[in-house]
């Protein structure tokens, strides 16, 4: 599951769609706050609306095309940048496993695919809506790619999701916007349990601009602001030990930040 680039990437594979960036049209950039409105978090916290918020997600990704455009909600030209962004900052981050790594929100594979599996043994994936599963095995498994580099893929929401195995690192990217805070803290806390002595735990997410809470009717997710990621990831048991913004995106989308996390050792502040 994808949050649209409000909240949401794919693959580097498909070039066609990547224009230089001085040369994308303004339309193009025009994102976000003006077309979503402020809510209260307590809102999402009722137990009432989760399966309605859930659902409405599902739904809207159901209806969108398997290719990287899809995925990115017509942006993407800016996959290469992204992946590029993200690959320096586990390059900084000297992650000390190499052998299995969990991609959270895989959509079709494109974070596996160009950012994981040149560096682990193998990557398993976990992404909600099987039309884009099926696309990411296929991505994931073509003659470019190694092919044993591929583990599970766990078709369900993260909301469910429950590892079996630990990992040398858990990546999360562009999808915890379609988690309720209460889902959120319990996902951190099962990804937290699922990591080997010494790996990370890192997100990457939009941000918004101000203490609100943006909700987007459309694709049913929220846009937090950075202070709620930090201190829901602290609730969770995490200390966060790296804290980057992406730069060269284009003007008009949401900050994107990634963070990187550790489990904070028992006993300690």
């Amino acid at each position: 599951m994808y949050s649209k680039l409000d909240t949401n990437p794919m693959t580097a594979c498909d070039k066609e769609d990547s224009p230089n960036l001085s040369t994308v049209n303004n339309h193009k950039d025009e994102v976000l706050e003006e077309k979503h409105e402020a809510q209260s978090p307590n809102k999402l916290k009722n137990e009432k609306v989760v399966p309605e918020f859930y659902n409405k997600a599902q739904k809207y990704w159901s209806e969108v095309p398997a290719t990287v455009n899809g995925m990115l909600g017509g942006l993407g030209y800016i996959s290469a940048i992204d992946i590029q962004g993200s690959r320096i900052f586990l390059r900084e981050l000297k992650v000390p496993g190499k052998k299995l790594a969990l991609d959270c929100g895989a959509g079709i594979g494109r974070v596996s695919r160009n950012l994981l599996i040149p560096m682990f043994d193998t990557v398993d994936l976990v992404e909600q809506d099987a039309a884009f599963a099926e696309k990411a095995r296929e991505i994931c498994t073509s003659e470019s790619v190694c092919r044993h580099s591929l583990g599970e893929i766990y078709n369900m929401g993260l909301q469910e999701f429950s590892p079996t195995h630990k990992y040398d690192l858990i990546w999360s990217q562009w999808v915890l916007g379609h988690l309720t805070d209460p889902d959120l803290v319990a996902f951190f806390r099962r990804m937290r349990f699922s990591l080997q002595p010494g790996a990370y735990f890192c997100i990457k997410e939009n941000v918004s601009t101000s203490k609100d809470v943006i909700k987007d009717e459309e694709d049913s997710s929220i846009t937090r602001p950075l202070e709620s990621y930090e201190r829901f990831l602290r609730e969770a048991g995490f200390r966060i030990v790296r804290k980057v913004r992406q730069q060269n995106f284009p003007k008009g989308l949401f900050p994107v930040y990634m963070i990187a996390c550790k489990s904070q050792p028992i006993g300690s502040n």
